[in-house]
């Protein structure tokens, strides 16, 4: 881990991480007020670690005296986060620490403070699945912005993974499905079920779309002077591998060194915030990359 510094330290450094929390904030209580406010009147359940903190409150009462969704949400995060370090010794940054608690405040608060007919779409669940998918995905997509993270299913994925060569992808999808199914029992019959997966559908086109695709990746390739500074914070930073490559300016024919980075979509904001510090006239160029495989992405399948 990098030493800080009195560099590390400066107000620029200070600025950019409380407006980091500050967006993650935002993005967590727009996606409660999207479960409380819209999804929640309606009776609509859908995946993921709130749908399961929207079974328990419905299977405990519901409005008759249910186990809030914000106390459930914790609960369940803080055991799955004890079980991925001890099964796995994940080591979670501050910001996910700081999303999962924040995202339990905030679902308690919205759940206290937001009336129920607020919206006035109880009545209508197509439209409130609809809008309520929309909302949670844009933003839990502001959260991931930021490098954010609420945990959730992706930690059972992450500790599956561990001893099956499962993609995450298929296991958050199953994750979905058992917990959606679980919704028919809530006295709600099949249409629940419905409606739910139009949630998880509609949440996950926008959260792509916001994103430009959470899942797919990107590779980078930056000309700059200052590539040592450059390669060096986005290895210590990032955490991802840097490759140098030799070239040669045509024009100047001077040798040139060009980083190549390939990284998540979703951390392509923090690179460019890296580049931008050492070098605001860097030459970049940035390509979609269809499948990426090996450390740090995803796994060879047979």
């Amino acid at each position: 881990m990098a030493k800080l510094s009195l560099h590390d330290l400066s107000p620029a450094l200070v600025l950019r991480t409380v407006k980091e929390y500050v967006f993650i904030t935002f993005g967590l209580f727009l996606y409660s007020f999207a479960w409380t406010g819209i999804i929640l009147p309606a009776k609509i359940v859908g995946g993921g670690v709130s749908g399961m903190a929207m079974l328990i409150y419905f299977a405990t009462g519901g409005t008759n005296g249910g186990i809030p969704i914000g106390y459930s949400l914790f609960v369940i995060n803080a055991v799955l986060i004890l079980f991925a370090a001890f099964i796995i010794g994940v080591q979670f940054g501050a910001k996910t620490i700081f999303a999962v608690f924040m995202l339990s405040v905030a679902m308690s608060i919205m759940q206290s403070i937001v009336p129920p007919d607020l919206i006035g779409l109880e009545n209508d669940r197509l439209l409130s699945a609809i809008l309520g998918g929309a909302c949670s995905g844009i933003g839990i997509s502001i959260c991931f912005m930021q490098g954010g993270s609420t945990g959730g299913t992706d930690i059972i994925a992450m500790i599956i993974n561990k001893y099956r060569n499962i993609s995450y992808g298929k296991v958050i999808m199953f994750c979905d499905f058992i917990i959606i199914g679980c919704s028919y029992f809530i006295g709600n019959g099949i249409s629940t079920v419905i409606y739910s997966y139009v949630i998880v559908a509609v949440s996950g086109y926008m959260l792509d779309t916001v994103l430009a695709g959470n899942r797919q990746s990107s590779q980078i390739l930056i000309v700059s002077k200052n590539y040592k500074a450059i390669a060096e914070h986005i290895s210590t930073e990032l955490k991802r591998g840097v490759t140098l490559i030799d070239g040669e300016g045509w024009y100047t024919k001077e040798p040139i060194k060009i980083v190549m980075v390939v990284c998540r979509k979703n951390e392509t904001s923090s690179l460019f915030r890296i580049i931008k510090e050492f070098d605001s006239q860097a030459f970049i160029t940035v390509g979609s990359v269809m499948g990426v495989y090996g450390l740090g992405f995803e796994a060879l399948k047979k």
